[in-house]
């Protein structure tokens, strides 16, 4: 819901690093193992209950998900590495969820139904862009690998829901049914849109 609106605030800091980057000869593919490497360090981090480190290791994987596509735009992107960026975002999500149960298996039934909404937002997202390929359909955003739908539940919000989880841990179960619902809707939503596409 938010993602359109902060990226255009955040873009040019993006692009100033990944002009550094590839300076240093860094790659797009690069950067997308590293903060995936960083996304299984906080992931470590909230099994073990350091929740400083794993908020602080959060923000270096999401920033390193904004960085890898601007360094992508400095040369060529490649649908190898829109795929790349997008499967390690949906592992790391559905990964950041389930070591809360790890941590606090109270918090099992909660983040189950979490990880099974991500699937729903998923699915909806990844098959629109099948279609949107199929049918041809312009990006809405030129900047991204593919064409996609936004919605409720986007990256922004998702971003903010790992940090709450971090800060009011004791707020998990909450905050997880009550996004898993926000993602239902984005889900209703994008099922919709498609379909109007395919009538």
């Amino acid at each position: 819901m938010f993602d359109r609106a902060l990226r255009r605030r955040i873009d040019p800091f993006l692009e100033l690093i990944a002009a550094r980057a590839q300076r240093m000869g860094l790659a797009a593919d690069h950067v997308t193992w590293g903060g995936f490497i960083v996304g299984l360090g906080a992931m470590l981090a909230v099994a073990l209950d350091m929740r400083n480190a794993a908020l602080l290791l959060l923000f270096a994987n999401r920033l390193c998900d904004g960085i890898d596509g601007a360094l992508a735009r400095r040369s060529s992107p490649t649908a190898r590495g829109a795929y790349l960026d997008i499967v390690l975002d949906f592992l790391f999500y559905a990964g950041f969820v389930f070591v809360f149960a790890v941590a606090q298996p109270t918090n099992a039934l909660a983040a189950a139904f979490l990880i099974f909404s991500f699937v729903g937002t998923g699915t909806s997202f990844l098959a629109f862009a099948i279609v949107a390929a199929q049918k041809q359909l312009p990006a809405e955003d030129a900047k991204k690998g593919f064409a996609h739908l936004g919605g409720l539940t986007e990256g922004a919000e998702t971003i903010l829901l790992f940090s709450a989880m971090l800060v009011w841990p004791q707020a998990f179960a909450t905050l997880a049914w009550t996004f898993g619902i926000l993602c239902w809707l984005t889900t209703a939503q994008r099922i919709s849109s498609t379909l109007r596409v395919l009538r």
